[in-house]
């Protein structure tokens, strides 16, 4: 990733962070709901290994085809499970957006060597202007509409001290939607410094 290297570290444990608590939400959860915690849970982790500073850690030149791989198979699941439910549509965004950094970075495809797009290689830098421009707009988008749905509201009676109805705090809503927040902030900020 470019920029100051401490942004990337605070990134990375940002999104680690965020990609520990998803995870964690796969145990509490079954169904529809597991599988939205996996798939971000991957996508926290995948943001996390990508924006390890460039200047600290330069990637094998196989590592963006790795991630190309990965999240393109992440694209492909999240277009089966859109047929189910439209959150999946975020993913699939999500995962191809991915896909399009790990490519916008690559060494010989979309940068120069060690993923440094812009700086002699054969794509213009930050990939294609109007698709980066699209996925900026896209999660501003995204992050201002989550982040009005964290307002609080009043609460509810069946909610008693800080506990909700569904349990312990792995299957908080809102923590949920702050993590879902979160992962957004830190997407804009990636294709930001692409």
């Amino acid at each position: 990733m470019h920029g100051p290297v401490m942004s990337g570290w605070l990134l990375m444990a940002l999104c680690s962070a965020t990609g520990a608590y998803c995870l964690l939400r796969t145990r509490g959860e079954t169904g529809e709901r597991r599988r939205t915690a996996r798939a971000e849970a991957l996508m926290g982790f995948g943001m996390a290994a990508m924006a390890v500073p460039a200047a600290v850690m330069t990637p094998p030149a196989w590592g963006w085809a790795v991630y190309a791989v990965l999240f393109g198979a992440a694209s492909l699941r999240a277009l089966w499970f859109s047929r189910r439910s439209s959150h999946h549509v975020h993913h699939l965004v999500g995962s191809a957006a991915m896909v399009y950094m790990a490519v916008a970075m690559a060494p010989g495809i979309g940068g120069a060597p060690g993923g440094h797009a812009g700086h002699g290689g054969s794509a213009p830098a930050g990939g294609i202007p109007v698709l980066t421009g699209l996925l900026l707009a896209y999660y501003a988008a995204y992050v201002l509409h989550s982040g009005a749905r964290l307002i609080p509201v009043a609460a509810t009676a069946g909610d008693v001290a800080g506990e909700s109805a569904g349990g312990g705090w792995a299957a908080r809503p809102e923590l949920a939607l702050a993590c879902r927040l979160t992962m957004g902030i830190a997407m804009f900020a990636m294709l930001l410094t692409l």
